[in-house]
């Protein structure tokens, strides 16, 4: 006879078919899917022999998650502005409502970025070292707001790390948006930037978790915004700059370093964190997927986390670039036309590093690989962007999860909004990655137990075949199917 147990509210129980357990794993399945689910609950599982067997193994526990989410830009905010306040309201429910993506870890820029509307700077004038004209304004219309909507809808609140692109014209070598070193003369100012715009977003009621050193320290090819540095560069600063005049004011904001591609990790922790007096103020490293939207460079991250095991490992930018989004057509983000930018440009020898490949399959192997391999937070780029993939002064045109149609008034949650949720939605800050077993190459899987207990386990099947599948826990096992071209996120609550 089989035993009922009693369950929470929205929570299916699935029993292995033709299992004779009295102790069936209670679970809920959602599932986004190329045949059409988007977050869809499934239950009723038929029968299936010899079902893929995931084992977990919560005694193996690995990094502490901090957070997923996306980034507040200058584009998107002004994007929002431009909608009915019913759509606005929308899109910030679904990133941050309780019935949404539920969004925990975010990010947006200091001065212009190339998603911005146009070049600016919270330091206008030149030679005032003193940072006396220092001022926010230039997010009052748009970023601020933005952010307190946000905050307004989270029932869990968010973190938000904030970055530069570069420091004012007038602090560099070159005098010039793009390119260029910050002054040696300038290191304390530049210091007392960041010290000012955390007090100054603190004034507004909004709280600043983080910030990276430098957005992509080694160029963009002096495209859009950007400043260089070298490791050393970056290290002497943060050790003898940032760190100590965060310190003497009371900032208490974390200080991640690097903050581009993955292929450089090495040079760039082991100058980070050479030694006690280096890494003081650094608490962790910034990372972004451009180097590879496929290869999830496992080898670098693992030796980022052995270089430094209880230093914060965050992935803060990712997106499909290179591209004019695709409206209301789901079929094309489950396409392997998809490119990024590396299919036209990078070089002969790193082509293999960019083949075309499906757009939701990019962000869902990416973040099981991150997540896999010690990485403990995912934040996506722009939030929202127009039918172009803009605005961006550059033209350098990008997707969004949401792309909207200001003079229609219309949203489109693309098929990446989904994929992202998957993982924002269930696996909550504070979770501990966990172990498994999973004999199949072709499912990827991860998990993580939440603090409440709950287990979140993500599958990622990008096979032209459905998948039945067990998981076991424990003594209980439960078994399911994965569409073909599919992402599931299976919460497990005992």
């Amino acid at each position: 006879m089989t035993k009922i147990f009693p369950l929470p509210v929205l929570l299916a129980v699935i029993m292995l078919a033709g299992c004779q357990s009295e102790n069936p794993l209670p679970m809920d399945v959602y599932e986004t899917s190329a045949a059409g689910h988007q977050l869809t609950p499934l239950k009723d599982f038929a029968e299936a022999e010899n079902p893929v067997a995931l084992k977990l193994k919560p005694e193996e526990t690995f990094q502490t998650i901090t957070g997923f989410g996306g980034s507040f830009t200058e584009a998107s905010a002004y994007l929002l502005n431009q909608l009915s306040p019913e759509n606005r309201r929308k899109v910030i429910e679904a990133y941050f409502g309780p019935e949404g993506a539920r969004y925990s870890l975010t990010r947006t820029h200091m001065n212009s970025c190339d998603f911005s509307l146009g070049q600016y700077s919270y330091a206008p004038v030149a030679g005032d070292t003193a940072l006396q004209n220092f001022t926010i304004e230039e997010d009052r219309d748009d970023i601020i707001p933005m952010i307190k909507d946000a905050m307004a809808a989270s029932a869990d609140g968010f973190k938000i790390i904030a970055s530069p692109w570069t420091a004012p014209p007038w602090m560099k070598d070159n005098n010039d948006w793009m390119g260029g070193k910050l002054l040696p003369e300038y290191y304390d100012t530049w210091a007392l930037f960041f010290s000012k715009y955390a007090a100054a977003y603190q004034t507004e009621g909004i709280d600043i978790w983080g910030f990276t050193v430098e957005n992509e320290p080694l160029g963009n090819d002096n495209n859009w915004e950007s400043m260089h540095f070298t490791p050393e560069e970056m290290t002497a600063f943060v050790q003898n700059h940032l760190g100590p005049k965060l310190e003497a004011d009371g900032r208490e904001v974390k200080v991640l370093g690097y903050d581009q591609n993955r292929e450089h990790l090495k040079e760039w922790v082991d100058e980070m964190y050479k030694n006690e007096q280096t890494s003081k103020y650094f608490d962790g490293t910034a990372i972004h997927w451009y180097a590879s939207t496929y290869e999830v460079f496992p080898e670098e991250l693992q030796y980022a986390h052995e270089k430094a095991p209880d230093k914060y490992l965050i992935q803060t930018e990712a997106c499909v670039d290179a591209e004019v989004p695709k409206w209301q057509d789901d079929a094309w983000y489950w396409s392997k036309e998809g490119t990024d930018w590396g299919w036209d440009w990078a070089p002969e020898d790193q082509k293999h590093l960019h083949p075309k490949y499906v757009p939701v399959y990019r962000y869902a192997r990416d973040i099981i690989g991150c997540l896999n391999n010690h990485v403990d937070g995912w934040v996506d780029w722009n939030m929202v962007l127009n039918r172009q993939g803009g605005p961006n002064w550059f033209k350098n045109w990008c997707v969004a999860p949401v792309i909207v149609d200001p003079e229609q008034d219309e949203v489109y949650f693309t098929p990446i909004y989904h994929t992202l949720a998957h993982f924002s939605k269930f696996i909550r800050p504070g979770a501990t990655r966990i172990g498994f077993d999973n004999p199949d190459e072709a499912l990827q899987v991860t998990a993580a137990r939440n603090p409440d207990g709950s287990i979140a386990v993500v599958l990622f099947n990008p096979t032209e075949q459905e998948k039945p599948f067990s998981i076991t826990l424990g003594g209980q096992t439960a078994q399911a199917t994965i569409s073909k071209q599919a992402i599931q996120t299976i919460m497990i609550t005992q």
